[in-house]
């Protein structure tokens, strides 16, 4: 009879995603992977395949984790601006917070890998498809209720929010002043004003 686990695997996987975070896809070792998972060897095969598979997991956990959420809020009844503003003082707020913002630069590992892992590439390709057209449905709202102009192409505007999104992990990776999230942010935000 087999032995039931003796770990969430859920919380394995948000470990994970801060091991990947922090040393990158490439320069994560399997030292690295157990120290930072606390499980054994074995389980961490048996439970989750190969470093590899283990990094598809938890970057599927996130991504899918954070655009549910994202697609939920943007369904909100609220004005559409605010409820744009509040997702990216979100994404501010998880990069500015030490433990938070590890688990999302495996982000940043995993976009490195696109080119090269068709696996990945396809989970971004999902994601984007599903984030621009919460966003697009969210813009329409917002242009029938007189939040933004008349004749703006809001495809592009949908497609620039999704990018921008995914932006703030690298300026996360480049700098640490908080003050440069925040200005990304604004400049970012400071787009649907013009529209």
């Amino acid at each position: 009879m087999a032995r039931n686990k003796e770990f969430d695997t859920t919380e394995v996987l948000h470990k994970a995603m801060k091991v990947f975070g922090h040393y990158g896809f490439e320069g994560t070792s399997l030292q690295n992977l157990l120290d930072g998972l606390g499980i054994a060897r074995q389980s961490l095969y048996d439970t989750y395949g190969t470093k590899r598979d283990l990094f598809i997991k938890a970057v599927k956990h996130y991504v899918d984790e954070k655009s549910s959420a994202a697609v939920v809020y943007l369904d909100r009844t609220e004005p559409v601006k605010k409820v744009i503003a509040e997702i990216f003082q979100t994404i501010v707020s998880a990069l500015q917070d030490d433990e938070r913002r590890e688990e999302c630069l495996i982000l940043y590992s995993a976009i490195d890998q696109i080119p090269h892992d068709s696996e990945i590439a396809a989970i971004f390709e999902r994601d984007r498809m599903l984030l621009e057209k919460a966003f697009y449905e969210a813009l329409v709202r917002a242009q029938s209720r007189g939040e933004i102009g008349q004749n703006q192409d809001l495809h592009v505007l949908a497609r620039y929010l999704y990018h921008a999104r995914y932006s703030m992990t690298q300026a996360a990776k480049l700098s640490n002043d908080p003050k440069v999230l925040e200005d990304v942010a604004a400049v970012v935000l400071s787009t649907l004003d013009r529209y």
